[in-house]
Formats: structure tokens, sequence, C-alpha cells
């Protein structure tokens, strides 16, 4: 049975919401409660009807019924929501503390792929590669490996997501966004926690095939110049240049994106040359 507030003509778009629209907007807020809040009695029919349902689609719809009222997002810790730490180390106590270090174990996967890298600039050149990973690990360290990306309880500028725990893909890497709208919110679920895993932080500038060749280049042939390790540091590690992105919306083609020339090295301050003084005749 349609219920009558899908066909009022009070309940038509395009309308101001007035006094009489009162009683249409409780309805609607009474609708969704059932899903933010479901009754037993709600997940128990549709567990019915799926057990007795046939047809593929509507069993795929009573599924991400079942799915979605499954959710204890507002729960944070081992004890409030168990079966989502299911298969996680008893080390991992809160859902923010293990999405930080999910965050953290990618950025110090790219770490380790530049730290491979120093028998490949030369014996001559090695120290001053050195160097440079040494001063990018440090501030890697200062910043915690940015797992503050995956963190819902870090501060706004230094997190990917809403306060409540939900991504949204940025898309691939030659878009403004994300036309299919992927979203997730691993703190929602177990299933969707593993889920979140297959998104990437994908490099808009490539890391093997543009960032790190340039590093090892811009080293090498530095004759006298500093390299800005911060730019590449930035490339590397830091939303400058990673968009978190569904599996769909990770493009496994060539980006053909180069790094800024006129970043690799840090601008070199001319001093001014002194007066000479001239003497009083």
């Amino acid at each position: 049975m349609t219920p009558s507030w899908c066909c009022s003509p009070r309940a038509r778009p395009g309308r101001a919401v007035s006094g009489k629209d009162l009683g249409d907007v409780s309805d609607i807020r009474r609708f969704l409660s059932a899903f933010h809040e479901p009754h037993a009695g709600l997940i128990q029919a549709a567990q019915q009807l799926l057990c007795d349902e046939q047809a593929p689609q509507r069993q795929r719809l009573l599924a991400d019924l079942l799915h979605n009222v499954s959710q204890n997002i507002a729960a944070e810790t081992r004890a409030e929501d168990p079966p989502w730490f299911e298969g996680l180390e008893s080390r991992f106590q809160s859902k923010s503390g293990y999405l930080r270090y999910s965050c953290e174990s990618r950025i110090r996967s790219y770490l380790r792929e530049v730290s491979s890298y120093p028998s490949m600039v030369g014996a001559e050149a090695q120290e001053e590669f050195l160097r440079v990973l040494d001063s990018m690990c440090q501030k890697l360290r200062s910043v915690q490996y940015n797992g503050s990306y995956f963190d819902r309880g870090a501060k706004g500028g230094s997190r990917l997501c809403t306060p409540e725990g939900w991504f949204s893909c940025q898309g691939p890497f030659d878009m403004d966004s994300c036309l299919s709208r992927h979203s997730i919110n691993p703190y929602s679920n177990r299933e969707s926690r593993i889920l979140f895993g297959t998104w990437n932080l994908d490099h808009i500038i490539e890391k093997k095939r543009a960032i790190i060749p340039t590093l090892v280049e811009a080293i090498k042939g530095q004759d006298g110049r500093e390299v800005d390790w911060e730019y590449f540091y930035g490339l590397l590690f830091t939303s400058e240049n990673l968009k978190l992105v569904h599996v769909v919306c990770h493009k496994k083609t060539t980006h053909k994106l180069s790094c800024d020339p006129n970043r690799i090295y840090k601008r070199q301050t001319r001093l001014k040359r002194k007066q000479p003084v001239r003497k009083r005749q």
C-alpha cells in the first residue's frame, strides 16, 4: 500500500513548507528514522523476505537493506561494537585507532619504496639521497605518518572524512570529482571496514613513473643546488598529490604527468653587493 504522503499534492517538490505540510514532513522523518534506528521487527521481516525471495534484484535490495540497518556508526570502542573488531589484533581497542594505523601503513609503504633507491643514485650522491630521505622520515614521524587522514576524530583540515566517518571518492586522477558518487563509512560495520581496504590512495603525479625518478635525477645532477625535498615529500605522502578513490575509479593507465621543473630545487637567494663607500674629499 502506498503511503498517503507519496501522492499528496502538498508533498510535491517546488513548494514552500507551510504549517499544513508539517504532517507530511513528520511522516517522512518517521520513515527515514526507521532505517536509521530500525526496530527488531523490521530486521526480522526483511530477513524472512530475503529467505523467500527468488528474484536476484530484490534479493540484492533486501541484502543491502539488512547490511545498512546493521550499522553501528556511533560506537567507537571494542566494548561498544565487538563484531566490528572481529579478525583484528587485540591491541586495537578503538575504530579510529585501527583506521589511523591503516592509513599509516599505506604511507609507510610509500616511504619503503623511496628507501630502496639509494643504490640507483651512484656512490657520490648516496650521502645526499640519504640526507633527503632522513628529512622526509623526520617530517613523517612528526605528523604520525598522516594517519589522521582516516581518523574521524582528527581536526577537519587533517582528515578525509566527515566527523561521522563517511568517506567520499574523489574521482579518477584526471577528473575533478567522482561521477558515480561512491561513498563508504568503514566505521559502520565489519564488512564496510574490510571493503574500505580496497579503496586506494592514488598518486595524481605517479610515484614510480615520475616522482621517485625525478628525485633521483635531481640529486644526481644538483650541481651545487639544494633539492627541495619538501616539494617531493608533499607529492609522495600528502593529500596535495593523493586522491582517495574507489577501486573502480582507480585508473591503472599511465597518468603522463610530471613534476614541476620550477620546484625541484630550492630557489637561491642572491646576496646584494655592498656599494663601495665613497671617500669624502
